[in-house]
């Protein structure tokens, strides 16, 4: 692009507000007697990077006298340089961190970005008794360079787009080449390349309504981590991720309903340990969905229960209803667990205290509530939060209040109903092509197995089996 630095300026001033914004930065120099402009925005670019370039041309100007384009073709004191040809690309570029440089013969552009975030550490939303530290942050360099530290594979590929007519936000689609689906790859790409939208502020969450489409749907059809080992392995089965810049969260696509329900500690542990571990989880997932659906079934009901357990159900009676009591009781946990995000850390445990011994306790003894009614929920509750997807979690808990409703209308007749309802819309989610129960549905005995107990590394080997179920 053969256009005079002073063009440059002029276009820099009017597409990125050069003398307006305090953050765009421009340092003119004289090279070989040519003019040199240096623009840069402050606070994304790193400084000694700028310096050492500087210093390297000021030290050539002195040594030869040739044209500006010959010297800085070759003595770029860095190894990420480009040359523009095409000047709308340059607005991008500089925003993004990189340095414009231009000259009578040529631009080009060098990455020099430093962008401000934290360093890489465990996610305080998986969290492991033994194993790395180190998780995805804000930076979508440093969150692919912890993900190939793990995979030192030929085949592992990061595909670089952006979103978002204004922000130009970068996306990554990471993926094994030859071991993930190709056309879930192509899916994706399409996806991302037809965002009509001009900013993209909640990053990843903004993609993915763009990509999967959900609509109303409460359960998660693709699943975060913030987590580089279990990101790599995920990888390596042949699952498709989206990085995006800003967000320490990575998108895992296509997601199964049991696969929300893995955990890093399971692998972490000896495989008897594990096993045990995603047991006492999968139990966790029956309370928070049914124990509190069915202890208020048989409450209303008790001719249906057996001699045996004929303990069920409140031993006092109040004036509120159960129905009633039960949905107070599950909403109010969620306001403590909205509650509890909200009030600064150093009070969240007084918080906490207040609102489940004080509440809780004089709910009871005014007669508001019955005992059983605050045990059942709070033991659901512990269910939910055993979930290690967080967005699953929501989910269930949604659909837990969906039954109560069902059995407070129609009895055990609304139950059934309730519960066909569930299992038939699961059945007909299949997200990229995967169906949603999977190994359930359609059933696989062997991939089941794998998913119940935890297997040992030596026994794991191969595609698994999903990524040809999505395929058919």
């Amino acid at each position: 692009m053969h256009v005079h630095p002073s063009e440059i300026e002029s276009y820099l001033e009017q597409e990125a507000g050069l003398g307006k914004s305090f953050d765009v930065g421009v340092r003119k120099l004289t090279i070989a007697g040519e003019p040199l402009h240096l623009y840069f925005i402050t606070g994304l670019v790193d400084t000694r990077f700028i310096i050492e370039l500087i210093e390297s041309l000021l030290t050539v100007e002195k040594k030869r006298k040739e044209p500006a384009i010959d010297i800085l073709k070759n003595h770029f004191v860095h190894q990420s340089v480009e040359e523009i040809n095409d000047q709308s690309k340059l607005t991008v570029a500089l925003l993004s961190g990189l340095i414009v440089i231009a000259v009578p013969d040529g631009v080009f552009t060098i990455d020099v970005r430093s962008y401000p975030g934290r360093q890489p550490e465990e996610p305080d939303t998986e969290k492991v008794v033994r194993g790395s530290r180190d998780g995805y942050v804000e930076n979508i360099v440093i969150n692919t360079a912890l993900t190939r530290r793990r995979i030192r594979d030929g085949r592992l590929r990061f595909e670089m787009m952006k979103a978002g007519s204004v922000s130009k936000l970068d996306i990554a689609v990471g993926y094994m080449e030859g071991i993930a689906d190709p056309i879930i790859v192509e899916k994706v790409k399409k996806e991302i390349e037809s965002i009509d939208i001009a900013g993209v502020p909640m990053a990843d969450k903004t993609v993915e309504e763009f990509i999967v489409k959900q609509r109303y749907n409460p359960f998660p059809l693709v699943r975060y981590t913030e987590r580089a080992d279990i990101g790599a392995a995920h990888l390596l089965e042949g699952h498709v991720l989206l990085f995006t810049d800003t967000s320490p969260a990575v998108m895992i696509m296509p997601a199964t309903y049991l696969q929300h329900l893995q955990h890093a500690e399971e692998y972490r542990q000896l495989p008897a340990a594990g096993t045990f571990i995603r047991m006492i989880r999968y139990i966790g997932l029956w309370m928070s969905l049914f124990l509190l659906p069915l202890w208020f079934l048989f409450a209303q009901h008790p001719e249906m229960l057996p001699e045996a357990l004929s303990f069920i159900g409140p031993n006092e009676k109040t004036k509120i209803p159960l129905a009633v009591q039960i949905l107070i009781a599950d909403v109010g946990i969620e306001w403590l667990r909205i509650a509890a995000i909200h009030t600064p850390m150093p009070l969240s445990t007084a918080m906490g205290l207040v609102a489940a011994v004080m509440i809780g306790q004089i709910a009871i003894d005014t007669g508001l509530f019955v005992p059983e009614v605050i045990l059942y929920t709070a033991l659901a509750a512990i269910g939910t939060f055993s979930t290690p997807s967080y967005e699953l979690g929501l989910a269930n808990k949604m659909i837990r209040l969906f039954f109560i409703l069902s059995i407070a209308f129609f009895g055990a007749a609304g139950f059934v109903i309730a519960f066909t309802l569930f299992f038939l819309f699961l059945v007909r989610l299949k997200p990229f092509g995967a169906p949603y129960l999977w190994p359930l549905v359609p059933f696989d005995a062997k991939s089941l197995l794998t998913i119940l107990i935890r297997r040992q590394a030596p026994e794991q080997s191969g595609i698994p089996q999903i990524n040809r179920v999505s395929s058919d």
